[in-house]
């Protein structure tokens, strides 16, 4: 057996069912290996940053690692962006990189680069193989590192540990356990509950996740007379029917302390501390309101249910029922689009049990808004900011979940980083609906513009947030990858192409100009 095959039988065992790969010469060896260990499933992906998004969605669905398999130095630093969001996002991945064979690596060949000072800043743990024989063990302790860490994981595999003679599967490691809440940090919360003030319960994390979790942090504000809000970017939120309304943390620093306003605590529940995306001029960096103390039930690493749960108890809201929250009401949109459209024909339309794959800070903003009122859902977001997560992230979801349909509500602007992935979706057959909110602009860049009192900006600065001249040709570069396309400018016509890719097998685009 060569070390390549070892390596992806220890996967196999492991529970590793799909590997998102753009190879190179390097990985040759376990190219040829997947028809040895066909128990994993190779996808292949355009663009490393498709590769990368698509482990990401993949993790954020099933909990567990896929792996990731790329070129070199270069080829890893492609994918970046999207580990980046990953990590932000608590995914668990193991990245295979390959390596060149040990003996040439001094050599400096044009591919040589210092693949550990690439990998480290998006991965939890970083190693090398060492031998044919030692590549399996290598790869169950990159693999418990994802799971342990909640993060990717990152094995750079040389060449020749790959191709040579020698290679033994390892025992496949079983997956660790979250370590259960602080029994005094939940007792101070009870207090801090129970003192009459007006807390707020911030959650994140596998709270969000967990419907169950929504309703026990529901009924714990409700006791103790406060409320409950989602951290903004959190990795994947369900919605639906018996699932309490939660509202998210706004974008802007100002609008996070306006939220917040009001409430004497905040209570962290899996979530982190409500931090600005970029430092303003003026503005602190952690917007809370003044003298608003915060607290931890517990952090992202922690079984953050078990903590509510205790919690629960304590303050005696266990048993209570959620209180009932109204749902919005949604009209059919109609006539030209605009944003609010857009999220009202998405929630109007889509099927039971769908995927929400939403990267958009302006043009997508409104559906979280209205979301509740959609049949039962999750919503997968954008973690880290590095944009061109949408596609990528929607074809791993929908090879996660081949039983769930997966709706990607895309701005225009970052779908053309990683729009390779409509070829991967056409590739594989995947139901997965793109929704381009086309209105050919950088539109949060013109808010920054504003924001920083920039109301008429000058040529240059007006140039570099247009995407207009010229415009992307979006049905061609959908058709172009395999994928059909449509184009509508009113929400009758959205409604329509919406129903029509809903009821046809494969991926679909429309195009939505605003």
């Amino acid at each position: 057996m060569k070390g390549s095959e070892g390596l992806l039988a220890t996967a196999a065992a492991a529970g590793v069912d799909v590997c998102f790969a753009n190879p190179g010469t390097t990985e040759i060896p376990l190219v040829e290996a997947f028809d040895q260990v066909p128990e994993v499933r190779a996808v292949l992906g355009l663009s490393e940053g498709v590769v990368t998004g698509a482990a990401d969605g993949y993790g954020r669905m099933t909990g567990r690692p896929a792996l990731t398999l790329l070129h070199l130095g270069p080829g890893f630093a492609n994918g970046i962006a999207n580990l980046h969001n990953a990590r932000r996002a608590r995914t668990p991945i193991v990245n295979l990189i390959g390596e060149h064979a040990s003996w040439h690596q001094s050599a400096d060949a044009p591919l040589h680069s210092d693949i550990e000072s690439l990998a480290k800043p998006v991965s939890g743990w970083v190693g090398r193989t060492s031998s044919a024989a030692a590549a399996s063990g290598e790869f169950a302790e990159a693999y418990l590192a994802a799971l342990r860490n909640h993060s990717p994981a990152t094995l750079i595999a040389a060449a020749d540990h790959m191709w040579s003679q020698g290679g033994v599967p390892a025992t496949a490691p079983a997956a660790p356990q979250r370590p259960q809440g602080d029994e005094q940090q939940i007792a101070e919360v009870a207090k801090v509950l129970a003192a009459g003030r007006r807390p707020v319960l911030l959650l994140g994390g596998q709270v969000v996740e967990s419907p169950e979790g929504i309703r026990t942090a529901v009924r714990i504000a409700a006791a103790a007379g406060g409320a409950v809000l989602a951290e903004r970017g959190s990795a994947r939120v369900e919605r639906g029917p018996g699932i309490p309304p939660v509202p998210v943390l706004p974008y802007f620093p100002e609008a996070v302390t306006e939220a917040l306003q009001g409430y004497s605590d905040l209570v962290l529940v899996g979530a982190r501390t409500p931090v600005s995306f970029f430092g303003y001029k003026g503005q602190p960096s952690h917007p809370l309101p003044s003298g608003m103390a915060v607290h931890e039930l517990a952090d992202s690493d922690a079984d953050a249910l078990h903590a509510l749960a205790a919690l629960a108890e304590r303050t005696g809201s266990a048993a209570e029922e959620p209180p009932h929250a109204e749902r919005p009401e949604v009209v059919a949109p109609a006539g030209p689009l605009d944003a609010d459209a857009i999220a009202a024909a998405i929630v109007l339309t889509q099927p039971e049990n769908s995927i929400i794959v939403n990267e958009g800070v302006s043009s997508s903003a409104s559906y979280p808004a209205i979301a509740d009122a959609a049949p039962a859902h999750c919503e997968l977001s954008q973690t880290g900011g590095a944009i061109g997560m949408g596609m990528p992230v929607a074809t791993g979801a929908a090879i996660a979940r081949p039983d769930r349909p997966v709706i990607n509500l895309q701005a225009d602007g970052s779908a053309a980083y990683t729009v390779q992935a409509l070829w991967t979706q056409a590739r594989e057959s995947l139901n997965v609906t793109t929704v381009i909110c086309s209105n050919s602009r950088y539109r949060i860049l013109d808010h920054e513009l504003q924001r920083a009192g920039i109301d008429d900006p000058g040529a240059a600065a007006a140039s570099m947030t247009s995407l207009a001249d010229p415009a992307v040709d979006w049905l061609s570069v959908a058709r172009g990858f395999g994928v059909e396309a449509v184009r509508v400018t009113t929400g009758e016509d959205l409604l329509k192409a919406l129903g029509r890719a809903h009821g046809e097998h494969g991926p679909h685009l429309v195009e939505a100009v605003l």
